[in-house]
């Protein structure tokens, strides 16, 4: 008698699936098991669950999911046995509601566990700290997202009778959004270690909201049956990925705001003086908007910073200032992937370049240096100087134009410097100093929700399940 091929495919698959969780079940019998009960582990527990039912599903079965984010955070902080246990359970409950085929969990299960106990038992091996700390938990992350991405892929092109090779594909293409996340997981697990448990359950529920509505998204596509249908759901989709992009990216900013306290003032001050700079010279409805948005954004990479770095009265080193001058790059980072709101990352990362070529971090100069991202250092510089919850002793608006003239040519834009001194003749002394300028005002979250124009196919991009 004949044997299908893909029938012997299939069983093997199943197979080594199944030996390959007996393998994961034995090794975590021998791990240490006292990280189980830490509450860190069941928050990350509860948000991989909640993850598990916000898929965003691709095609050809393949899916992604926030639960990324905490992967990367168990692994780098609980040890092998936390994080295999983590996503290995919280896979039931997802089955039970979904009840895909047996075999597929089997795969899942295996998936799951073997890369956990793999990067984490290489992590713990290795014992960083400091800054090797978070380079080593970033190599941990592609590595687990690599063997987890590997092992489905080929368990499953086997169980499904297809060709393995265009399973493989959506991983390299994932790769952009793929490297946000873990820049957003190395972040996240920056504010555990450094504000606490709280701040990074806030920074989870915003990443995994992301996600769950990424879901609704899709969700909505699929049902569409007709040209007018879609352009209805491709508006309400625009509408849902820019509130979430907002929601994401205020909620960071708040989250700074805690760290350092002058840190949602000084983004609404330079936004309405970059806005008002941008219309005082002449610029369209889209480029002020640009302006405004980029002064709300420019200082989000400081996120990325460590507490020592943003406290006030600490001498600082010589490689505390390398990472100060980082955070142009990683606001640039963090915000080109957001299509809604990619042009942003170009000026968020020029807006310390200086006009004589001396500025970082790619030592622009002159016309190389994007026309808004001049704008948003003048008003940077400005409020800097006149507000009185800086690093500085504040000084009058008049003593910030002649320091702003003083250096106006070499690294400010001096056409923009004088749009700014006409801005300022005869303005109240509460808009010349900033002091009251209110980030929700200057967000204005429902109008930008409103403004939102062209739709985008970006989406979050964490780990590899199959489904």
């Amino acid at each position: 008698m004949r044997v299908n091929t893909n029938t012997v495919r299939s069983r093997v698959a199943t197979g080594v699936a199944a030996v390959g969780c007996l393998g994961c079940a034995v090794w975590f019998a021998l791990l240490d098991h006292s990280e189980l009960l830490n509450p860190l582990t069941l928050a990350l527990f509860a948000s991989v669950v909640f993850a598990g039912f916000a898929i965003t599903r691709w095609d050809r079965g393949l899916a992604v999911s926030g639960a990324f984010i905490s992967q990367v955070m168990a692994i780098g902080l609980l040890g092998p046995a936390a994080a295999c246990a983590i996503e290995t359970l919280a896979e039931l409950p997802v089955w039970l509601a979904e009840r895909y085929r047996r075999a597929v969990l089997t795969i899942n299960l295996f998936a799951v566990a073997a890369p956990n106990l793999i990067a984490a038992s290489l992590f713990v091996a290795l014992d960083p700290s400091g800054a090797a700390f978070y380079a080593a938990l970033a190599g941990a992350a592609v590595l687990y997202l690599s063997l987890n991405y590997l092992i489905v892929s080929v368990l499953m092109g086997a169980l499904d009778g297809e060709r393995i090779l265009p399973r493989l594909r959506p991983f390299f293409e994932m790769a952009p959004s793929t490297a946000i996340n873990i820049v957003l997981a190395l972040a996240t697990t920056a504010i555990y270690r450094q504000v606490g448990l709280g701040a990074a359950i806030f920074a989870l529920a915003s990443v995994i909201a992301f996600t769950y509505m990424a879901r609704l998204v899709v969700k909505a596509e699929d049902r569409a049956e007709s040209a007018r249908e879609q352009a209805t759901i491709a508006r309400e989709r625009t509408r849902q990925y820019a509130a979430l992009s907002w929601g994401v990216l205020s909620g960071l900013i708040r989250t700074l705001n805690e760290r350092d306290p002058r840190a949602a003032r000084h983004a609404a001050a330079v936004a309405a003086f970059a806005r008002d700079i941008a219309a005082g010279v002449g610029m369209s409805d889209t480029e002020q908007e640009l302006a405004h948005t980029a002064g709300l954004l420019h200082d989000i990479g400081r996120f990325g910073l460590s507490d020592r770095v943003m406290e006030r009265d600490v001498k600082l080193t010589d490689e505390d200032w390398t990472a100060i001058r980082r955070h142009p790059e990683l606001g640039a980072d963090m915000l080109k992937d957001l299509g809604v709101y990619g042009p942003v990352a170009d000026i968020v990362r020029h807006h310390h370049e200086r006009i004589d070529g001396r500025g970082y971090p790619d030592k622009l100069g002159g016309d190389d240096i994007p026309e808004i991202a001049k704008i948003v250092a003048v008003a940077e510089v400005y409020d800097t100087l006149t507000a009185d919850d800086t690093y500085r002793t504040p000084v009058s608006s008049f003593q910030a134009l002649n320091e702003l003239r003083r250096v106006s040519g070499s690294q400010l834009e001096p056409r923009y410097v004088e749009a700014l001194s006409s801005l300022l003749a005869g303005s109240s002394t509460a808009y010349r100093h900033a002091d009251s300028a209110d980030f929700d005002r200057e967000l204005d979250l429902e109008r930008r929700i409103s403004g939102a124009e062209a739709p985008d196919d970006d989406a979050d991009a964490p780990a590899a399940r199959s489904a």
